[in-house]
């Protein structure tokens, strides 16, 4: 997997580093701010960049409008912004392309390098890695507009979990129930979001953006 990284503080811009690396991974280019972070994902087509959201100059905003920017020139990098911080208008304008290829993980919540190397391997292949608490606000958000009201409480929980990337069978098991019953879950969630089987469209990513509140 080639990573860039996007990070402003250097102990853990080199921690990530070396935590890759270590793992087998190559790290193409590790920089300080949003307008390098574009430089190095046009120069190296990295599958997959990490990106902390408040970097230089004003330290607020600087590196989810550098991800936006990322995701509208390269389709095929993915995006895991990884950070202390939750902004939810950007967050979904970042998912409204797609939430195939898009990660966001808060720092203080990973609890351990294998899961952080999973999320981003998953982000990397096209799959999605949603943290729990940026779930949540984004749900909270999302209902504030009025949307899901359909839904059973059971079937908002696959939605959420849908929503951090897991697949049925991992639903399952973190639901403790059988794999037939989340299928019937998922099924039901497609029906009442008005999705219908197609070719062209993923259901599971509509469903998690009808969840997000963002514009499918």
């Amino acid at each position: 997997m080639r990573v860039v990284i996007a990070e402003d503080a250097a102990l853990l811009r080199e921690g990530l580093i070396r935590l890759l690396e270590d793992r087998g991974h190559s790290v193409c280019a590790a920089v300080n701010n949003g307008d390098a972070l574009l430089a190095a994902v046009a120069e190296h087509q990295p599958d997959v960049a990490v990106v902390d959201i408040r970097m230089p100059p004003t330290h607020t905003d600087e590196g989810l409008r550098a991800a936006l920017e990322l995701r509208k020139a390269h389709r095929g990098t993915g995006v895991l912004m990884f950070s202390q911080y939750i902004e939810t208008s950007y967050s979904a304008q970042l998912l409204e392309g797609g939430a195939a290829g898009v990660g966001y993980l808060l720092k203080d919540r990973v609890a351990n390098v294998a899961e952080f190397t999973a999320a981003l391997e998953r982000v990397a292949s096209g799959g999605t890695a949603l943290d729990p608490e940026v779930v949540s606000q984004l749900f909270r958000a999302s209902r504030k507009r009025g949307g899901l009201v359909t839904l059973t409480p059971r079937e908002r929980q696959v939605l959420a979990l849908m929503a951090e990337g897991r697949s049925n069978a991992g639903i399952a098991a973190e639901l403790v129930v059988s794999g037939g019953a989340i299928e019937k879950h998922v099924a039901s969630i497609f029906s009442k979001l008005g999705l219908p089987p197609g070719e062209s469209d993923n259901r599971r990513v509509l469903a998690v953006l009808h969840y997000l509140g963002s514009p499918a």
